[in-house]
């Protein structure tokens, strides 16, 4: 099985008077980690982004271990869990070689910003997305 890993920097605003990262930065995590990843299938024309567009309906975070501000980047590991045929879901750890520190999911619907309705996934993100597929 595949998975796409973004190295995500930490940033100074990031940390809490606690010292270790906001609860919610996660999605913001999740989000540059997915944005990154999908950079290959995503049209480079403006008109065709705004018709194969992808918006997120779903996302749920479960946190493992506080994450103390450093100047390492965490990795945010991304999975395909599965997909149907206008929708997706995807899995994320934010991680080091030591800790899981979150957990999260989306559900991911392919979308049409001009007509503002879903679509279907066509068969390039299909292929896509089964690079990334739990098996």
């Amino acid at each position: 099985m595949n998975r796409y890993t973004y190295p995500c920097p930490l940033r100074w605003a990031d940390a809490d008077v606690y010292g270790h990262v906001n609860n919610a930065l996660y999605l913001r995590f999740m989000e540059e980690a997915r944005t990154r990843m999908f950079q290959e299938v995503l049209p480079a024309d403006e008109a065709d982004r705004r018709r194969h567009a992808f918006v997120v309906s779903r996302a749920a975070i479960e946190y493992r271990v506080p994450l103390q501000y450093r100047e390492d980047p965490v990795d945010v590991c991304v999975k395909v869990a599965q997909r149907k045929g206008v929708s997706f879901d995807l899995t994320y750890e934010v991680r080091d070689a030591d800790h899981v520190y979150a957990e999260g999911t989306t559900t991911i619907v392919a979308y049409n910003l001009d007509t503002g309705r879903p679509r279907r996934l066509t068969d390039a993100e299909l292929a896509f997305l089964d690079r990334y597929t739990e098996s």
